[in-house]
């Protein structure tokens, strides 16, 4: 029968102690959040009752003046353990607190207001009324020519076009300016933007919510380029545009009226956005026939 060794209670303690520190450490703790530990689920239950708070120590007392230099070496005041106050939080201008039909209707009181295309862009980057524009690196007003008989209103920016701050900047972009040239067209002689002028984060679809807010701008905008032609690139220009609910696939192809704010009405064309035919090519021969309808619509009216 062997010899038990005989028990040591604080080596006991010791090793409960230790075994719990490698616990919390194993499962991530790595700072305590204060000096004495906190009941977390006696707290949630009701208020836990008052501790006073602990005594402030007194500073150190200040060295003697006939002190030698390099006496208080050891004397210097330890940095303050202070939390650093704390900063407002930020709000986002109106964004975060107006609702969309707010933002809609000052957008529309802003835009209406702005006699130039300049001014107009000014006011753009000043708005804070769509949360776009703080998750957006730039804003994307508008590419080519705006004195030009033709133009172009894209959905939202892309990638590039946000890096760079200009629409249609990359792949769709280079695809928009092959089809311009087959019909004798590119970026002097066509005004090219889009409905929304931020990109959304990851690229997706504007919701509605944006698309109303950013909706006087573009209204605006077209009012001040003064075009002959509008040519709606995808579903989401052309049913802002134009109020039709039809899909793109049934609505491009013909010609919808516009109406400008002063009551003279223009031709707004709907075909497919170049992003779509990237993904889908054989149906650049439907925005063919569009283009071809485009040129001779803008021969038309010479």
């Amino acid at each position: 029968m062997g010899i038990m060794s005989p028990s040591h209670p604080e080596q006991d303690a010791r090793a409960d102690l230790i075994s719990y520190l490698d616990f919390h450490v194993e499962a991530g703790v790595d700072a305590a959040l204060d000096e004495q530990p906190h009941d977390r689920f006696g707290e949630a239950e009701g208020p836990a009752p008052q501790r006073e708070p602990a005594p402030r120590r007194a500073p150190p007392p200040a060295p003697a003046r006939d002190e030698a230099p390099g006496d208080d070496r050891f004397r210097r005041e330890l940095p303050s353990r202070e939390a650093p106050p704390k900063e407002p939080p930020r709000t986002y201008g109106n964004a975060a607190s107006a609702k969309p039909n707010e933002a809609a209707d000052d957008a529309r009181a802003r835009a209406a207001q702005m006699q130039t295309l300049e001014d107009l862009e000014a006011l753009l980057r000043g708005f804070e009324g769509c949360g776009l524009r703080f998750t957006a690196k730039n804003l994307v007003f508008a590419d080519g020519n705006p004195q030009a008989r033709v133009m172009f209103v894209g959905e939202a920016p892309g990638a590039d076009e946000d890096r760079i701050g200009k629409p249609f900047m990359g792949r769709s972009g280079q695809l928009l300016d092959r089809m311009m040239a087959a019909i004798g067209l590119d970026r002097t002689g066509a005004y090219i933007t889009n409905v929304v002028p931020w990109r959304p984060p990851g690229n997706r679809n504007p919701t509605p919510q944006e698309i109303s807010i950013c909706r006087p701008f573009i209204e605006r905008q077209i009012e001040l380029a003064d075009p002959e032609l509008l040519v709606c690139l995808g579903a989401p220009a052309t049913q802002t545009l134009t109020g039709t609910k039809d899909g793109i696939l049934k609505a491009r192809g013909r010609f919808y009226p516009y109406r400008l704010s002063d009551g003279r009405e223009i031709k707004a064309l709907a075909t497919l956005h170049p992003a779509y035919l990237l993904r889908q090519p054989v149906q650049k021969r439907l925005a063919w026939r569009d283009f071809r309808m485009l040129k001779a619509a803008l021969d038309g009216n010479r």
